[in-house]
């Protein structure tokens, strides 16, 4: 899958982790937008619709943009993501 990278989300209000593919060519905000809706299905209802979420690189800590790509963010395959 040339188009999507494969990434562990953790989840910090569920204590859950998410092994997930997430597209690289679609905007940060956008995938954060799908990763809750996906979430908040298996969780049900768990986890809110938030439009106030954001993505957390899971090594460094640093936020990542949201208005760039996935892949503008260098999320590659393996990354290990926050989403807060």
């Amino acid at each position: 899958m040339k188009n999507k990278v494969n990434v562990d989300v953790i989840v910090p209000a569920l204590e859950e982790q998410y092994n997930v593919f997430i597209p690289i060519n679609k905007k940060t905000i956008e995938v954060i937008f799908l990763l809750n809706k996906a979430i908040n299905e298996l969780s049900s209802d768990c986890f809110p619709i938030n439009e106030e979420l954001t993505l957390i690189d899971g090594f460094t800590g640093s936020v990542y943009d949201i208005n760039k790509t996935i892949k503008e963010n260098k999320i590659l395959n393996g990354s290990r993501i926050i989403l807060m």
